[in-house]
């Protein structure tokens, strides 16, 4: 007979950052303009080659691929990373777009002292995806997640951040109560990927109706919005400002 845990409602919930919780203004773009300008004398626009939700090692591969015309070797892989980051933190703090996205503020908080475990599922690299949430004091609210630096593949590195998060409860997550949050599809197709529920959010590139025909479970103008009703999630509902 099957006892219940005591943690059997506890809840995970994984964010994206880009277009989700924060949008840095254009700082990653120009910061990955700079370091091909630097090191490679060419101020590449990765916009011509990467689509929204890419991990930053695709995105720097990919780039490097088209303008250089070969693959980077080990060696260019590893300084176009590290003069990335060295301008991203330049690029995200002076970034006169920077903002954080409606409701992050209030929701945050709110999850936290309810006792909901939040982490990040992002393709950005790990230090990436704090160097941008760091300027709105955002990284206290997350103690795990899953990175383009653990996988180049999304449904892999959101597998990655559940089971991180369960090494933090000290037992396996049932993905079913596991939230994934983002506003891209291909955040949506990770989560369904893992068995999560996908909530897509419509603060980045794609509206409601997008996200709900790629298959959100659930699909938010913003995070102002009321989070869904879902199993022992009722307490966590954030209303919209009047």
């Amino acid at each position: 007979m099957h006892m219940p845990h005591m943690d059997d409602h506890t809840t995970a919930i994984l964010f994206d950052i880009d277009g989700c919780l924060i949008s840095t203004g254009g700082a990653g773009a120009r910061a990955w303009r700079h370091a091909f300008e630097t090191l490679h004398g060419i101020p590449a626009d990765i916009g011509q080659f990467s689509e929204a939700g890419m991990t930053d090692p695709d995105v720097g591969r990919l780039t490097f691929q088209n303008v250089i015309g070969r693959d980077p070797s080990d060696r260019e892989m590893a300084r176009l990373m590290a003069a990335y980051l060295d301008r991203l933190t330049v690029e995200v703090e002076e970034s006169p777009g920077y903002r954080v996205m409606p409701g992050v503020v209030d929701l945050l908080p709110h999850l936290v002292e309810i006792g909901v475990l939040l982490g990040l599922t992002s393709g950005a690299l790990e230090a990436g995806a704090h160097i941008k949430l760091a300027r709105a004091g955002l990284n206290r609210y997350f103690c795990f997640g899953g990175y383009g630096s653990d996988s180049r593949d999304r449904a892999e590195l959101t597998r990655r951040a559940i089971e991180r998060a369960g090494v933090i409860h000290g037992h396996a997550l049932d993905p079913g109560r596991v939230v994934v949050v983002g506003d891209t599809p291909l955040d949506i197709a990770a989560a369904r990927a893992n068995a999560a529920v996908s909530v897509g959010v419509a603060t980045g590139k794609y509206s409601v109706e997008q996200l709900r025909a790629s298959g959100a479970d659930h699909a938010l103008a913003d995070l102002t919005s009321p989070l869904p009703d879902l199993p022992d999630f009722e307490t966590a509902k954030v209303s919209a400002p009047a």
